[in-house]
């Protein structure tokens, strides 16, 4: 096992901190990547309470976990959305305001800027030697998403106007993470500006390359489309900032709701795809662990676990045990080097 594997605590935030955290090591992990959400770490908490960030960092040892990323996909989320009351659901009241759609996406701006603010205390105060790259995963939001489908015909000029809505929207985010020398590592996803690889290329294109923009790189969002999600790894190589281990399974319903989901819920049997805990879905996890070797991630395996059939703690156990069997390091010596009398 080469990298660490740790638990994205997003699925769990219903579970305070101080109760999660001795579960997460029991499972098996080496340590959490931290929603933004619950009460796991709050934002403005980290920037204006004295002692705040320590007692996290406290309670991480003392369960012998780390942390390695922090996410804020619930704020990410509204930056460029069409905004509607699903937003107010996840958004905290100082965020959604009034609901006024062009405050809450002001606010979510904001709040992302802290975000990237707040990462580069609390990695600054970590306890251990161990030197990383911060970095914060997190959604965009669309203004076009709705457009996905092209009837009424969609114009390339109509969904340009949504990139460049995203640029204008995130290049002043952004600029923060290169200020505080954090990374921003969006989770390429459906409702997200980037979807797949071709959408990923255009959003990269819009931030102008920015250096600070990579991806948190999650394959079950990807094979149920039918994109390639190994190559999605090579054509990213140097912009692959986090990785999630997640997967999902497609083909296994029965055959009357395509791949959009027929707005039918989770777990529907009738679903053409549907999230899996690790190990008991289509993704191929070991072609994905060449390819990250391949490029040199050498960041964390962080487990996304859902599955809406499974128990969660004996899921997360499994899939803890699953990524460290799975995850080996890179060759150090060619394989057929011992030929070479040199090395004999």
């Amino acid at each position: 096992m080469s990298r660490k594997v740790t638990l994205f605590t997003g699925q769990w935030a219903d579970l305070p901190l101080d109760d999660l955290l001795p579960l997460v090591k029991k499972m098996g992990y080496d340590g959490v990547e931290l929603a933004c959400w619950g009460d796991h770490f709050e934002v403005a908490r980290a920037l204006k309470e004295d002692g705040y960030i320590a007692s996290i960092w406290d309670k991480l040892q003392a369960n012998g976990l780390s942390c390695y990323g922090l996410s804020n996909h619930l704020v990410g989320q509204a930056v460029c959305d069409r905004i509607d009351e699903r937003h107010q659901a996840i958004l905290s009241p100082e965020i959604w305001g009034d609901g006024d759609p062009e405050g809450v996406r002001q606010r979510a701006a904001e709040e992302m800027k802290a975000t990237a603010r707040a990462a580069r205390k609390f990695f600054d105060a970590r306890p251990d030697e161990s030197v990383i790259a911060p970095v914060v995963n997190g959604f965009t939001g669309s203004s076009i998403w709705h457009a996905l489908y092209a009837f009424p015909p969609t114009s390339q000029a109509y969904l340009e106007k949504g990139y460049q809505d995203f640029a204008e929207r995130w290049i002043p985010i952004l600029d923060v993470f290169e200020e505080v020398d954090v990374n921003f590592a969006l989770e390429v996803h459906p409702t997200e500006i980037a979807f797949d690889i071709a959408s990923s290329e255009r959003a990269l294109a819009a931030v102008n390359g920015h250096q600070r923009f990579g991806f948190n790189y999650d394959p079950s969002h990807l094979g149920y489309q039918g994109v390639d999600y190994v190559k999605f790894i090579r054509q990213f190589a140097d912009r692959i900032y986090h990785a999630h281990m997640k997967d999902a399974w497609w083909g296994h319903g029965d055959g009357t709701v395509g791949v959009f989901g027929g707005h039918t819920d989770f777990t529907d049997a009738r679903r053409h795809w549907d999230f899996r805990s690790l190990g008991h879905g289509d993704i191929q996890f070991e072609e994905i662990i060449v390819a990250l070797n391949d490029i040199g991630y050498a960041g964390p395996l962080s487990v996304e676990w859902e599955d809406g059939r499974m128990d969660r703690i004996h899921g997360g156990t499994e899939a803890a045990a699953f990524v460290k069997k799975l995850d080996f390091k890179p060759n150090a010596i060619a394989f057929d080097a011992a030929f070479d009398k040199k090395n004999q």
